[in-house]
């Protein structure tokens, strides 16, 4: 069992639970997600936790294969906002902020959010990992090769599962060393791999255990998904639950989605399917 400390507020992860997908971006590759408003965004935020989201991620950089970036004031003008907002209106919810800046992640924090996502690992901006330190505060550190604006272009793995992990080993332990505590690891599902990369890690999830840290699998509509059957990722739903329960049987503790109800589904049944050892 883990538990996370945001804020002086524990969450106990006794059990597999659902993060909520908030973008407020016009741009996302999902285009039901895509909220430009902080209204939309609060809305959003309301039937997440009326459907189980025991976690709020909101984001404002697109991070899609091949997004551009925007400048730091200009994410900061949609994140803090919509935290700010969700978190009057929502006073006992959990929420991430989905960002690779330092100083957005502190001005989200400011405003409420108490967890850090974080795509690079700690890799994109060198002050993160020592801000996420000082903040005290539970740190989602994921895996991407490359960048967003061209990690999709030919990426290579000798052995993506060994690849992965090793980096993981490397950047747990530079997290302990920036005293962040409680570490949430993910494997980048879509960041600079292929669609076989992507199920190469997934039958391999288990293998993270090893890490003793909480696994978070963002598989959500994704093109791993949509592409393989070839249809678009609005209509990706089904798809979705099906590697989402893949996940879960592997050992995944923390399903990052857009469709919450859904993915409550896949836990219920999978504990129903364990017999209740999950």
């Amino acid at each position: 069992m883990f538990t996370l400390n945001c804020k002086g507020r524990l969450f106990s992860l006794d059990k597999p639970v659902v993060m909520g997908i908030i973008n407020v971006t016009p741009d996302s590759f999902y285009t039901a997600s895509q909220k430009r408003s902080v209204e939309e965004a609060l809305r959003l935020a309301e039937t997440m936790l009326r459907d189980g989201a025991a976690f709020l991620d909101v984001g404002g950089q697109s991070t899609r294969p091949g997004s551009s970036r925007i400048s730091i004031s200009e994410e900061m003008d949609r994140v803090v906002p919509a935290v700010e907002t969700i978190c009057q209106n929502f006073p006992q919810a959990f929420i991430s902020v989905d960002t690779y800046s330092s100083e957005v992640a502190t001005q989200a924090v400011a405003a409420g959010a108490c967890v850090v996502n974080d795509i690079s690992g700690g890799m994109m901006d060198e002050k993160m990992l020592s801000v996420v330190g000082k903040l005290n505060l539970p740190y989602i550190c994921m895996h991407m090769k490359g960048v967003p604006e061209t990690m999709q272009e030919q990426p290579f793995y000798e052995d993506v599962t060994r690849d992965v992990l090793d980096f993981f080993i490397q950047q747990t332990e530079k997290c302990r060393l920036h005293n962040i505590h409680d570490v949430i690891i993910d494997p980048g599902f879509g960041f600079g791999k292929t669609a076989k990369h992507n199920f190469q890690l997934l039958k391999n999830l288990a293998v993270f255990k090893m890490l003793d840290k909480p696994v978070l699998a963002g598989l959500s509509r994704k093109g791993t998904i949509y592409k393989t059957l070839h249809i678009t990722a609005d209509d990706a739903l089904n798809g979705t639950t099906v590697l989402n329960t893949i996940a879960l049987l592997n050992g995944a503790t923390i399903l990052r989605v857009h469709d919450v109800k859904e993915a409550m589904q896949a836990i219920e049944l999978v504990k129903a399917y364990d017999g209740g050892e999950r």
